[in-house]
């Protein structure tokens, strides 16, 4: 391990736990919640065609691509509004999405390999997404929770990155990010001057014109094993 890592952030949605059951269960609930409390949306809004007006929606809005909480909500109103229903009805449904949102499955080795690390060193979490540690339950784990809604802008902006390092108390130099996408964790933490984990979950193939990450794992219990392997080295000597 290289010594001057003194800290990690983690990406969460893909490198943590899968997101496509995830949105597969928010598409399957938000439907039976419309065709209980808005037949009429439901009807319109079949899963297909709210995955239609989704798109349709954050394509229309690009200045809130950092808040996809914001652009979710603003769907559902939509449907509701297009349906000729009530909009204030998307509280209610946005709460069944926030439920849905939240219900994770984890990797096999995230939560072990996470505990791990984080018994050992400061983490953070980072991430484009909207899930929520304290709900999830592993808020306990991480200093702190930065997301793109929060900072204003996504990775891989190396804003982002860097007031992640400043709230941790480490120059970019001596924080590591872990991640499982190469142009939004790896391309972006590296452009930021940190050091970079890409754990390959499968999902991705490594882009011809990127430089490879620092280390590539496919667990965090591999994670784990070469973070400590290397503090026993730097102890040893």
């Amino acid at each position: 391990m290289n010594p001057s890592i003194r800290a990690l952030t983690f990406d969460l949605d893909d490198t943590l736990w899968p997101f496509a059951p995830i949105g597969e269960r928010i598409e399957n609930a938000l439907h039976a919640w419309f065709l209980e409390h808005s037949p009429r949306t439901a009807e319109r809004f079949p899963i297909e065609e709210m995955r239609a007006l989704r798109a349709r929606v954050f394509a229309e809005f690009p200045e809130h691509a950092h808040d996809l909480g914001l652009l979710r909500r603003l769907t559902i109103e939509r449907a509701l509004r297009e349906s000729g229903d009530d909009p204030a009805l998307a509280s209610a449904a946005y709460a069944i999405f926030f439920r849905e949102r939240n219900h994770v499955e984890f990797y096999p080795d995230a939560q072990d390999g996470l505990r791990r690390i984080a018994a050992r060193w400061p983490i953070a979490a980072l991430t484009n997404g909207n899930a929520d540690l304290a709900v999830i339950g592993i808020a306990g784990l991480f200093r702190f929770q930065l997301g793109a809604r929060e900072y204003g802008a996504p990775k891989p902006d190396a804003g982002l990155f860097h007031e992640a390092c400043r709230r941790l108390g480490f120059a970019p130099e001596q924080v590591m990010h872990v991640g499982d996408h190469p142009q939004m964790d790896i391309a972006g933490a590296t452009h930021a001057g940190l050091h970079t984990c890409w754990i390959d979950r499968g999902d991705h193939a490594w882009p011809a014109d990127l430089p490879p990450a620092e280390l590539r794992v496919t667990t965090l219990t591999a994670l784990a094993d070469w973070l400590e392997a290397g503090a026993h080295s730097e102890a040893s000597t």
